[in-house]
């Protein structure tokens, strides 16, 4: 979950840890600036298949806005992995239900920077770690 922080930073600041460092129960709450407002969401760990798959609960507007996010990483033929991203309402309260297009469109292009900074990350630790 720590990790997370370094490349999700430009809209998910203030973080706050708990339970374990990675894994199936690992916990941030963070607070969310996107399209000017402000929100705090708890996000947990609740599957971790490494090093194929980790799917979180999003937890925000006082219980009202329930959401998953999968990460999925696949291995290419040519050496790296493809990772991947989707991100999914379970409730969403009505304000944001109404706004979906609006609000699709604000959450796809920060998760497309979160993905390429994902990319730089990784791109930077293979580097290092092949030094």
């Amino acid at each position: 979950m720590a990790h997370h922080e370094r490349f999700t930073n430009h809209c998910l600041t203030d973080w706050r840890y708990s339970g374990p460092g990675r894994g199936t129960g690992s916990c941030a709450t963070v607070t969310v600036a996107l399209a000017g407002t402000k929100t705090d969401v708890t996000i947990e760990v609740v599957e971790a298949e490494a090093p194929r798959r980790i799917v979180e609960r999003n937890v925000s507007a006082a219980g009202r806005r329930l959401a998953r996010g999968t990460y999925s990483i696949e291995p290419l033929r040519t050496g790296g992995s493809h990772v991947s991203f989707t991100y999914a309402w379970v409730l969403a309260p009505l304000a944001d239900r109404l706004l979906a297009p609006v609000v699709r469109a604000t959450m796809r292009r920060a998760n497309r920077t979160v993905i390429r900074r994902l990319a730089a990350e990784l791109a930077r630790h293979l580097s290092a770690a092949g030094s």
